[in-house]
């Protein structure tokens, strides 16, 4: 299984399942990631945390207990 947390800078991966339970699943899917979403990585901080992430036109700052949740192709 390859997460978010595993994919490198400047790739674009597609989200396949999103995985954990209730407030957190939620949060995500809010977030404007579902399945099938394509996701740009833009950056990693220096010591991993927080991703900085493209999302359907819009930047986004995950978490890396989040982007563990976020299973990609």
């Amino acid at each position: 299984m390859r997460t978010i947390k595993d994919a490198k800078t400047g790739e674009k991966v597609r989200v396949v399942k999103l995985h954990g339970e209730g407030a957190v699943k939620r949060r995500i899917m809010d977030m404007g990631i579902t399945r099938n979403t394509e996701i740009y990585i833009r950056k990693f901080a220096p010591l991993g945390d927080p991703i900085e992430v493209t999302v359907r036109g819009y930047e986004l700052s995950l978490r890396k207990a989040d982007a563990e949740m976020i299973e990609i192709e």
